[in-house]
């Protein structure tokens, strides 16, 4: 390990340290992995230091350090840095997109407007969030009681590979305006938008201690980190099996721990439902590959408009356009990586093997081997493993129903509960259903439309807490209640 040098790559002319980030330096690694652009695997786009325990050591301590300034500051002072650093990140928005399209393949133009941005609302969000709280007061028992949220310490943030510029930026804003220094590791399939976001840290004059950036295998210096008990936060999203890995590090030092853990979304489509939009919304389900965890996968439709649904939803599919994030003109880019193409042709196989039948798609896309064809699956049950588990890939299933209760029943068979997308233009009905289904998020007739202040978690193996909104900075605090004899002061 060594401390204050820097290695440096060229990514679509945007210069990207390749090392860690940790009290305001750039620290390297003996040993390193590499990252490689979807778009064209034979291009290595860095050797991205591989930390160890030695570096998440000189993380934590460096967060530990900054925690008592950091939090001195109040709501107030922490916030005028994050606003700095909101407004250096819409400065440099290209370098964001241009980063994130090439080593994780999201679409540029989603990028460039939308996502980018949305780092920057998400450190803004959380900063008046923060400064506008109002403390509860009341009088009980000749007592005046206030509720203070006192910062928790530092905290660890680990972030997934799908969408690893946003996933940054929404984990790390909450909690360092509630008053927590953050070591982040994010993912090492898309680790370099996370690097960059070091660079705008600096610029922004984030103190030193207060942003740690650690890069890395999970296995390796991720368990480094859960495992530490000075880390007093941990919020994690990825697999419910390396959250269960997480969870027992999290309960060995009494840490509390968020995790968002991915999903098998139902989309629901009822007879009185908007049929053409129902299909268009099912059609972009296939967006970013299938790598959303919100998405809706498995499509059930009322028998009596099955037909006609698919009919429509086969022609919007026929439209999309496969091709690299970087043309404007693709609607689904290649997916992060060879690995997890393999995992996600397993599941098709597998299921064509299980009798399930394979509507559309079923293997490799023509344009190269990073592509799938959108799949569409008609199981020959429920109990199939591809209604069942979580494929995150473009691979969708296709079920009937002929009454509300048995939609109810099927949208709540596995055992996810992150979101849903209903459809139906019956009030009575959107409110009944809505309420019935076991999950986080249920959208009725739009999808992916989210507010920053309302909760954001999952039921079952979907995950554990809530963020979002007054929801994370809470999570990230200790409450105390002060309790003041009445005329004891004055």
């Amino acid at each position: 390990m060594s401390t204050g040098e820097d290695r440096r790559v060229d990514v679509a002319g945007v210069s990207v340290s390749m090392c860690h980030y940790v009290d305001g330096r750039r620290v390297d690694s003996p040993t390193t992995f590499e990252t490689r652009s979807p778009n064209d695997w034979d291009v290595v786009l860095g050797e991205v230091a591989r930390g160890d325990d030695a570096v998440a050591d000189l993380a934590m301590a460096a967060a530990t350090d900054a925690f008592d300034d950091w939090a001195a500051r109040g709501p107030a002072g922490r916030a005028e840095v994050l606003y700095r650093l909101a407004d250096v990140i819409d400065d440099h928005v290209e370098e964001i997109s241009l980063v994130e399209t090439h080593d994780m393949a999201f679409n540029l133009e989603s990028m460039r407007a939308r996502l980018a941005h949305r780092g920057a609302e998400n450190f803004r969000n959380y900063a008046d969030l923060a400064v506008d709280h109002v403390e509860r007061e009341w009088d009980s028992k000749g007592t005046h009681n206030r509720i203070i949220r006192m910062p928790a310490g530092p905290a660890v943030v680990i972030t997934p590979w799908n969408a690893p510029w946003m996933l940054s930026t929404w984990k790390v804003a909450p909690a360092l305006a509630a008053g927590n220094p953050v070591v982040l590791k994010p993912a090492e399939w898309s680790p370099l938008s996370a690097s960059l976001l070091g660079d705008l840290a600096d610029e922004a004059g984030v103190p030193p201690g207060v942003l740690n950036i650690v890069q890395g295998i999970g296995e390796e210096v991720g368990a480094a980190l859960v495992a530490d008990p000075r880390a007093r936060r941990i919020s994690f999203t990825g697999s419910p099996e390396a959250g269960r890995h997480i969870g027992r590090a999290a309960a060995t030092n009494l840490v509390p721990f968020t995790a968002e853990l991915g999903g098998k979304g139902p989309l629901v489509v009822f007879a009185d439902a908007d049929v053409e939009a129902a299909a268009t919304k099912a059609a972009w389900q296939y967006d970013d590959s299938g790598q959303v965890c919100l998405a809706g996968t498995r499509l059930l439709v009322e028998q009596s408009v099955a037909d006609d649904f698919l009919d429509r939803f086969h022609q919007h599919v026929d439209g999309l356009v496969l091709g690299p994030s970087t043309d404007p003109a693709t609607d689904i880019a290649p997916m992060v990586h060879p690995d997890h193409v393999d995992t996600v042709l397993g599941f098709i196989d597998r299921a064509r093997d299980n009798g399930d039948e394979i509507v559309r798609g079923g293997g490799r896309a023509d344009i190269g081997d990073l592509w799938i064809q959108p799949t569409l699956v008609r199981p020959r049950d429920n109990d199939s493993e591809v209604v069942q588990r979580e494929v995150f890939g473009p691979v969708l299933t296709l079920q009937t129903f002929d009454t509300e209760d048995e939609a109810v029943a099927l949208a709540n068979s596995t055992d996810y509960g992150l979101s849903a997308i209903v459809y139906t233009t019956s009030p009575e009905r959107a409110a009944r259903v809505g309420e019935s289904i076991r999950a986080g998020t249920v959208w009725v007739n739009t999808f992916l439309v989210r507010d920053l202040t309302a909760p954001f978690g999952g039921c079952g193996i979907s995950g554990i807490g809530r963020e979002g909104g007054r929801y994370a900075l809470e999570f990230h605090a200790d409450l105390k209640t002060l309790q003041v004899l009445d005329g004891s002061t004055s």
